[in-house]
């Protein structure tokens, strides 16, 4: 489903947001060079959409630097479009799920769940964070874990050799 519509509260419009797992299936290369080369041709003068189109493109991409680049194109048009925070919040939550900045994700996502708690997208993509942060602090919690061990183990072997040297 590439997406769900919701109204917002402030206007009414309908509006359609992608699903958090629309964002993990990236262009064909030849889709996003379109994006890319329509960008490229205007310059200087960037039309708003076709910046915003060129970033939620590079956003999708696999390559770590493509969605670094479309969050910062995102952040862009965050800035200096007030009339398109709204949307920016929920694209910019996505890149930062991406990229793994999971703080910066929840943070934007959340303000955009301020402003419309009805916000489906929004609340699945709050379950998809909730569940990537609990699972990377357990792997962290099991990583720390096995150093400590690796460590106390590697200690006590020092400690025996040491022992042993000294003849006792």
């Amino acid at each position: 489903m590439a997406g769900l519509p919701y109204r917002t509260m402030a206007n009414n419009k309908l509006y359609w947001l992608p699903d958090a797992a629309d964002a993990e299936s990236p262009l064909k290369p030849a889709e996003l060079q379109v994006l890319r080369a329509q960008y490229e041709k205007e310059a200087d003068h960037v039309s708003l959409q076709t910046k915003f189109n060129f970033a939620w493109g590079l956003i999708k991409s696999d390559a770590r630097p493509d969605q670094q680049e479309g969050v910062r194109l995102l952040s862009d048009i965050f800035r200096a479009s007030p009339d398109r925070r709204r949307e920016c919040l929920y694209y910019l939550a996505l890149g930062n799920y991406k990229l793994g900045n999971y703080a910066e994700a929840r943070r934007y996502n959340e303000s955009l769940l301020e402003l419309e708690e009805g916000n489906l997208q929004a609340q699945s993509l709050r379950g998809l964070v909730d569940e990537r942060v609990a699972r990377e602090g357990l792997m962290g919690v099991a990583i720390v874990g096995g150093l400590a061990a690796a460590a106390a183990v590697g200690m006590g072997m020092l400690v025996r050799g040491a022992q042993r040297k000294r003849g006792g």
